[in-house]
């Protein structure tokens, strides 16, 4: 199989934006549309992540005439941190990305998310249906909007015991960042998160009990490279991780009551699901966002695409082509054809 072409840190095809918006200034990597420009993608990444997830897509989007915005996440990369939890929420980002395509211009745009980029997707194509034309998400199924509040503890004694982790994320006595700080221990969590194995067989974190701690702490136990990134790459978000810490990201899951609240002011036209055309691409062996969590998703979203690929959580580069030729050929297929689905 052909190598795919991706952006490396210093890629001269990245150009830096940033947009003011809600009284935060949101940083961005645009990359610009090969040939006649036909729309713009904005792009979300998840947890732990940044705005150079999409360094594998970028460049494929790019040759079929798409602008690409990239953006870091609040919490993430150079658009820096809150002490706000609500600065965190899928609301909040979805007026982030309403305010960058009004900057740069874009009266209509397509939006991409990965992880818990594709929540803010999702809500973001319910919270602006004019704005956005199309969506897609990688690895994470649309969750609907529901009356009644569940909080991580009963998500997690319910019907979702692999989101056990998330207790372990959003502790108030901050239990993640009282380990996992400086250069040395930030790189063995980001190595250990993208599937580093430690040289006596540990994990760095198991969905049910979330990171171990211990392991991170121990530096006499070395972290085997993740298969998935090179040295270069490593280098790069570990000193982009440095810029905040970590405590940004664990904000995300200390969320949930604050999305739930947000949920409820959605319109009611919106309530039931996104209706623009959808791709869902499945990782089929990602142990958290599980292929079951997708069953049904057709009664939610009348206008779906499902692919899958043979991967893991980070299906964005574990296996990059296949992720690539599902978007590709939804965005021939659909977008450009003006189909609702595939």
């Amino acid at each position: 199989m052909a190598a795919v072409d991706k952006l490396t840190p210093n890629d001269s095809r990245i150009q830096h934006g940033y947009a003011d918006v809600k009284g935060h200034k949101w940083h961005y990597l645009d990359v610009a549309a090969q040939g006649q420009q036909k729309g713009t993608i904005v792009l979300v990444h998840g947890w732990p992540d940044i705005s150079f997830a999409w360094r594998y897509q970028i460049p494929m989007l790019s040759s079929l005439g798409f602008r690409c915005i990239a953006i870091d996440c609040m919490g993430y990369g150079n658009t820096g941190t809150s002490s706000n939890i609500s600065d965190f929420t899928f609301r909040h980002h979805a007026d982030a990305i309403a305010g960058i395509a009004k900057a740069i211009g874009a009266h209509r745009i397509i939006l991409g998310g990965h992880d818990w980029g594709g929540m803010v997707v999702y809500r973001a194509a319910q919270w602006f249906p004019d704005l956005v034309s199309h969506v897609f998400s990688v690895a994470t199924p649309y969750m609907g909007v529901h009356e009644q509040y569940m909080s991580n503890e009963q998500l997690v004694k319910g019907p979702l015991p692999q989101f056990g982790y998330q207790i372990q994320l959003s502790s108030p006595d901050q239990k993640v960042e009282k380990v996992v700080y400086g250069e040395k221990r930030m790189r063995r969590f980001l190595t250990g998160m993208y599937g580093g194995k430690s040289r006596s067989g540990r994990l760095a974190m198991t969905p049910e009990k979330g990171v171990d701690l211990e392991m991170i702490a121990d530096e006499g136990d070395e972290i085997k490279p993740s298969p998935l990134f090179n040295e270069e790459e490593m280098d790069y978000y570990v000193k982009e991780f440095l810029k905040n810490g970590i405590n940004g990201p664990c904000n995300w899951y200390r969320t949930r009551k604050a999305n739930h609240e947000d949920d409820q002011q959605l319109p009611a036209a919106q309530k039931s699901g996104p209706k623009q055309p959808t791709l869902f691409i499945q990782a089929l062996y990602d142990s958290v966002l599980k292929p079951e969590m997708s069953k049904g998703l057709e009664r939610q979203l009348p206008n779906l695409t499902r692919g899958e690929v043979p991967a893991t959580h980070w299906a964005l580069w574990h296996t990059p082509a296949q992720t690539n030729k599902l978007i590709k050929d939804w965005i021939e297929g659909v977008v450009l054809v003006g189909k609702s689905k595939l």
